[in-house]
């Protein structure tokens, strides 16, 4: 999918922007720790899944150019201004689901989402 920012004009919104809980900054925190050169995480968005978009998680060792960042308790969230129309708002957290470990997203936007959670309509 490729998301073109001609579609919107940047300057006509307000963003909400995103937050992270403190157990998402405790583990990007952690996954700074483990490797030389990583500044945070990129988060975004790509066309997948049974619902119609999926997240997409990467570390970051270099900004774009384009990017956002939202920092909590100083651990850093990067995304690239074209996918907030489809994120924006989003509460990026944390959790253990029995052995697994892994970030979930509460998104606004939203409208429908598949059953695993992997991805999303809006």
């Amino acid at each position: 999918m490729e998301l073109h920012s001609e579609t919107f004009n940047p300057a006509d919104f307000a963003w909400r922007g995103l937050t992270l809980t403190s157990a998402a900054a405790a583990h990007i925190h952690e996954l700074v720790a483990k490797q030389t050169g990583i500044l945070g995480v990129r988060l975004g968005v790509k066309q997948t899944g049974c619902a119609g978009f999926g997240y997409v998680l990467d570390t970051v060792t270099e900004p774009a150019k384009d990017d956002l960042v939202f920092e909590t308790d100083g651990a850093k969230l990067y995304v690239a201004l074209q996918v907030m129309p489809f994120i924006d708002g989003t509460e990026v957290d944390y959790v253990r689901e029995g052995l697994n470990q892994l970030f979930k997203f509460h998104n606004p936007k939203a409208q429908n989402e598949c059953g695993c959670g992997e991805s999303f309509g809006v």
